[in-house]
C-alpha cells in the first residue's frame, strides 16, 4: 500500500493511506514517525530511534465513507462517535482551528469547540470572529478521544494560561489518549506543561528554537507516542487528516481527503490566466466576502485570513438577518456587517464562498445580486469558489468567460470550463474548485493585487509551499 505522502504531496497522483502501524488508538505506546505534508512535499520515514518500547498496531474504528464535500458526514455505526476537543482563545489562528474542526466533523467525530475566555465569542489572530460551542470549564469532567490545539499568537499563550485546559490535556497524555498541537502551540503551550518530554516534535519555524534540540524535527507532520504536531496554517490539512486516520482508519481519511480536493494530479497547475489584465490600485484594496447559513467555513476563513495577512481591507457581510451565521460544518462565524450596511460602499473585489446551502442563500439575496451586477458594469473584479461559480452563471456573469468550479457543479456551467487547474483567471473574473484549493486561490489574488513577492511572503508565514517565481 502506498504511503500517506501519495495524497499529501503536491505531486501526488492518487490516494492511498497507510495504517499508522506504530500507534494504537488509545493506550498503546509507539515509536515516533513523520509524514509528508502537501505544503512541502517532504518525505520522511518512520523512526524508533528514541524509543525502545514495543510497537503496537493501530486499532481504528471505521466510519462510513464521507458524503459530498459540501455536506456533513455521519457515521452509521453502533459505536459512539469519537469525541474531540478543540479549544480556542483570543488570537487563535482561525485557519488552523476551522480546518481541524471541519475535517474531523466530516469524518464523523463529535467535535466540541471550547472557549478558554470568559465569553464564547473570540476574535482570532487575523480578525475572524468565531463562537465556541461551550466554555472549557464545562469540559473538565469529560473524556475525549482526542484533544487538538490550534496555534496562533496570542492564542497559544491564552491556551497555555488556562488551568482547566492544562488539566484536561495533561490527563489526556497520562491516560495515553491522543493529543495534538499545531503552529506555535507545541512550543508555547505544550512545552511549558511538560507534555513534549521524550517525544519528537515539530512546530512553526518561528518557534523551533524553543523546542529541545534533540527532539525537534523539521517535518510538516510528526507523530510520537500519542502526540501529533504540525507546523502552521499551510499544513493544517495534513495535520487534520493524520488525526482522522488515527481515529477512524485509512479508508475514512482517504475519503475525506478526496472530498476536500487535497490531492491533485501532477499535471494540475496552480493557475491558468486568460485575457490578462493588471489588478492594481492606488489605495488599499477593499474586498467583500458575503456569507450565509451553510457557507463553507474552510473557504470563508481561508480567504479572509490570507487576504488580511496581505493587508487587504476585508469586509465579511451576512446576507442573513443576523451577523452570526452557522456554516456548513457547524462553525459559528460572526460577520463584520449585514449585507445592507456593507452595500453602502463599493468594493474592488467581491468573492463568493461556496457550500451548497450557503450558495443557494447567497443567490437569493437581492442586495448581493445588485452588487454583483454593479461590479460587472463598473468593470471591477469578482470571483467565486466551489459551488458559487454557479451563482455567477445563473446571474449571467460568466458569459464569454473561462472558469472552474467544484466537480459536483462543473457540468451545470455552460461557459468554457477549464479542467486540470486549481484557479482560473479570465480578465477580472477569478474562480476556483474550492475547499483545499482555496489557499492557492487567495494567494493568487494576493499575487495579482501586490505581486508575487508579497504572495510568497504570505505563503512562507503559512508554511505553505509556493513557487519562487
Amino acid at each position: 500500500m502506498e504511503s500517506l505522502s501519495s495524497i499529501l504531496s503536491p505531486t501526488a497522483v492518487k490516494f492511498s493511506y497507510p495504517m499508522l502501524a506504530s500507534m494504537a488508538a488509545s493506550a498503546a505506546t509507539a515509536p515516533s514517525f513523520s509524514l509528508t505534508s502537501m505544503a512541502s512535499g517532504q518525505r520522511r520515514t518512520a523512526t524508533s530511534k528514541h524509543s525502545a518500547k514495543p510497537t503496537k498496531t493501530l486499532s481504528a474504528t471505521t466510519a462510513t465513507n464521507p458524503v459530498s464535500s459540501t455536506t456533513s458526514t455521519s457515521t452509521a455505526t453502533s459505536l459512539p462517535p469519537k469525541k474531540v476537543l478543540v479549544p480556542i482563545g483570543l488570537g487563535t489562528e482561525e485557519m488552523e482551528a476551522v480546518i481541524i474542526v471541519d475535517v474531523l466533523r466530516r469524518a464523523g467525530a463529535d467535535v466540541t469547540v471550547a472557549s478558554v475566555e470568559p465569553q464564547l465569542q473570540i476574535e482570532a489572530s487575523c480578525g475572524t470572529k468565531l463562537v465556541a460551542d461551550t466554555s472549557i470549564s464545562s469540559c473538565s469532567d469529560q473524556i475525549f478521544d482526542l484533544v487538538a490545539l490550534p496555534g496562533g499568537m496570542p492564542g497559544s499563550v491564552r491556551l497555555r494560561d488556562c488551568a482547566a485546559l492544562q488539566k484536561i490535556t495533561s490527563k489526556q497524555a497520562e491516560e495515553r489518549r491522543l493529543y495534538g498541537a499545531i503552529c506555535a502551540a507545541p512550543a508555547v503551550t505544550l512545552l511549558p506543561w511538560g507534555l513534549l518530554r521524550r517525544r519528537q516534535t515539530t512546530c512553526h519555524p518561528a518557534f523551533m528554537h524553543k523546542l529541545p534540540t534533540f527532539w525537534a524535527v523539521k517535518s510538516n507532520i510528526q507523530v510520537s507516542e500519542g502526540l501529533t504536531t504540525s507546523r502552521g496554517p499551510g499544513t493544517s490539512y495534513v495535520f487534520a487528516l493524520c488525526l482522522v486516520e488515527q481515529l477512524f482508519g485509512e479508508s475514512v481519511a482517504k475519503g475525506i481527503g478526496e472530498s476536500l480536493l487535497v490531492c491533485l494530479d501532477d499535471d494540475n497547475s496552480r493557475r491558468e490566466e486568460f485575457n490578462k489584465v493588471e489588478w492594481s490600485f492606488d489605495h488599499i484594496p477593499r474586498v467583500l466576502i458575503p456569507v450565509a447559513n451553510g457557507s463553507e467555513e474552510i473557504e470563508v476563513v481561508t480567504i479572509v485570513d490570507i487576504l488580511r495577512r496581505a493587508k487587504v481591507n476585508v469586509v465579511v457581510a451576512s446576507v442573513e438577518k443576523s451577523v452570526q451565521i452557522l456554516a456548513s460544518q457547524g462553525t459559528k462565524i460572526i460577520a463584520d456587517k449585514l449585507i445592507g450596511v456593507a452595500a453602502e460602499l463599493t468594493y474592488d473585489l467581491i468573492i463568493l464562498p461556496g457550500g451548497t446551502a450557503g450558495a443557494e442563500r447567497l443567490n437569493k439575496s437581492r442586495i448581493l445580486k445588485n452588487l454583483l451586477k454593479e461590479q460587472e458594469l463598473a468593470g471591477r473584479i469578482y470571483g467565486a469558489v466551489c459551488s458559487s461559480p454557479g451563482i455567477l452563471h445563473r446571474q449571467g456573469l460568466l458569459k464569454g468567460k473561462k472558469a472552474t468550479a467544484h466537480p459536483s457543479i462543473v457540468s451545470k456551467l455552460t461557459n468554457e470550463v477549464v479542467n486540470g487547474t486549481k484557479v482560473v483567471i479570465d480578465g477580472k473574473v477569478i474562480t476556483s474548485r474550492g475547499l483545499s484549493t482555496v489557499t492557492d486561490f487567495a494567494l493568487v489574488i494576493v499575487s495579482k493585487l501586490f505581486g508575487h513577492a508579497r504572495a510568497r511572503s504570505v505563503a512562507e508565514g503559512l508554511v505553505y509551499e509556493y513557487p519562487r517565481s
